[in-house]
């Protein structure tokens, strides 16, 4: 850039000084605009400051009307100053979503025997097991014909994670069964809890899609930190095979069914705690893009009173927008539970998300600068299960030893809604 004279230049005498003084007041303008030019640029690139703090080239020597020098500079820190306040404001954990006192002692699962292979899938839709191998992970999925159903599922995944705990039916005071698919409409939980002998508990559903464990675990949490509970027992199941169309070769060969259960005990203090942080966000306004959605018909019931009834149209998808959806707002959710649990990314043991793609996990990791050798995912065998996705992985990994005592988990539940959730577990 050109250097512009200096002020303390002495001036002209007579015309000839005018004239030069209209010089300098136009040069006065390109050189606020060049430093407002760069004021702009500084706000996207803070480390060119001490560049141009050194540069006497980028230093004009006149102000333009009504700004002087100092108060330009001025300007330049501030920008900066900005930026870096609002980013540090982003990381600043947020009050009442950090640590809970409680933590996790047991988890367990339970599938239908019923087992369909990619191969298998080929007899059934216009698909390759390859394609879908390639595209979403997937090369297996578990289905309920009939023998089981979502509620006896549910039972054998809760007595497993009783018994790992060491606790008894009577022990646990809450029960949530989170599940989109439950036996009864009116909630599955009540007669969950009645099986394994939790007589001393309240229970209730909860629905939130794919994300209904993680939001079920974080609910639970807030009972037993208030005190207001000891022992929780929170469910995940869901047989969502029950509503894809069988010849929509882009939702059927996604979903499945399965169970996962997880006990969550009180703590005495936050230092014991296994519940770390967490964070939870929806937004209606992209319900459309996931649904399972009831298409009602008019029906005359005497007297010209005509009421509404029908049923559930199958799951309707439209993927790319949920694949979007998942690789932009998962990480961000991920990256806002560690803030709150005051845990770094570097110390995260095991990234558990969602089994919905194995595309999605690699995006996330990425992000989140975790190797996908840490990253939990048994969705190749048992496809997406939605709200019991992330227990049934979890149990596999406490099963095999992977997972073990004092083990950071960072957790993210995403889907229908849109809702999509995080928090930060520790094991045992």
């Amino acid at each position: 850039l050109p250097r512009f004279p200096s002020t303390t230049s002495p001036p002209r005498r007579g015309g000839e000084g005018e004239r030069g003084d209209m010089v300098m007041r136009r040069v006065a303008v390109p050189a606020a605009g060049v430093l407002l030019l760069a004021q702009a640029a500084l706000a996207f690139t803070p480390s060119l400051l001490p560049t141009l703090r050194a540069a006497p080239a980028l230093r004009p020597a006149v102000a333009p009307r009504g700004c002087s020098l100092p108060k330009l500079h001025t300007s330049l820190h501030a920008t900066v100053s900005d930026k870096e306040e609002t980013e540090a404001a982003k990381k600043q954990p947020v009050p009442g979503r950090g640590a809970l006192k409680c933590k996790p002692i047991g988890v367990s699962f339970a599938a239908p025997d019923v087992r369909l292979s990619n191969e298998g899938m080929e007899k059934v839709v216009d698909t390759t097991s390859e394609w879908i191998k390639s595209r979403t992970g997937i090369e297996a999925r578990h289905l309920l014909d009939g023998t089981d159903t979502v509620r006896t599922l549910a039972v054998r995944a809760a007595e497993g994670a009783l018994a790992q705990s060491g606790l008894k039916g009577e022990d646990i005071d809450m029960v949530i069964v989170a599940t989109s698919s439950p036996e009864d409409m009116f909630g599955d939980a009540p007669s969950v809890a009645a099986a394994i002998g939790a007589k001393n508990a309240f229970a209730m559903d909860l629905t939130a899609a794919c994300s209904g464990f993680l939001f079920a675990t974080v609910t639970a949490g807030q009972f037993l930190n208030n005190g207001a509970s000891k022992n929780a027992l929170v469910v995940g199941a869901d047989a969502l095979s029950r509503w894809v169309d069988w010849e929509d070769r882009n939702t059927c060969v996604l979903f499945a069914d399965g169970a996962g259960a997880m006990v969550l005990t009180a703590t005495e203090s936050l230092d014991e705690a296994g519940l770390l942080g967490f964070e939870m966000h929806s937004d209606g306004n992209g319900y459309c893009n996931l649904q399972l959605p009831f298409t009602s018909e008019q029906k005359e019931i005497g007297g010209g009173v005509k009421v509404a009834q029908g049923s559930y149209s199958p799951i309707s998808m439209v993927g790319k927008e949920v694949y979007k959806f998942a690789t932009r707002d998962v990480p961000r959710v991920l990256e806002e539970a560690l803030v709150n649990a005051g845990v770094d990314a570097s110390e995260v043991d095991h990234l558990l998300l969602h089994q919905a793609n194995i595309r999605i996990m690699e995006v996330v990791a990425d992000r989140l600068g975790i190797p996908m050798d840490k990253v939990l995912h048994n969705l190749e065998e048992y496809g997406n299960t939605s709200a019991a996705s992330i227990p049934i992985c979890l149990a596999e990994a406490v099963a095999s030893g992977r997972v073990k005592k004092g083990d950071v988990i960072a957790c993210a539940g995403f889907g229908a809604g849109l809702s999509w959730g995080a928090c930060i577990l520790r094991w045992g």
